[in-house]
């Protein structure tokens, strides 16, 4: 397991744009970007497998990019054109090994998660 911390949350206009991080003790093979709103269950948002795959929720598609620093452990997210629908906490989650995971986008079978840091559209 791995130790995952957001950072980059906060209240933006809608329009607007933030960038989210995370930051991991180790090197896990998956690393995803997950939210949920209050009421809601939590759905993947984007995440990034091996040395640059990428997955999007068709929602994030064409808005969000995901991107990750390898020399600094850091996942992040950076989400332009944002709506009110896309107000959450947003987590990130991570699994260690290749084939670990079936679905990147799938919140079973991640282990390691950070706490959330919450963003808020209005």
């Amino acid at each position: 397991d791995v130790q995952l911390v957001e950072s980059g949350g906060g209240s933006v206009q809608a329009g607007g744009s933030l960038r989210l991080s995370c930051a991991a003790s180790g090197y896990p093979y998956y690393m995803t970007w997950f939210r949920q709103a209050p009421g809601k269950e939590r759905e993947g948002v984007a995440g990034m497998e091996g040395v640059g795959r990428t997955t999007y929720t068709d929602s994030a598609k064409g808005r969000f990019t995901i991107s990750r620093e390898y020399a600094k452990r850091t996942l992040s997210l950076q989400m332009n054109s944002l709506k009110p629908e896309d107000t959450a906490m947003y987590y990130c989650a991570a699994s260690v090994g290749a084939g670990s995971i079936s679905s990147i986008l799938d919140p079973a079978g991640y282990r390691s998660w950070g706490q959330g840091t919450q963003v808020t559209v209005s």
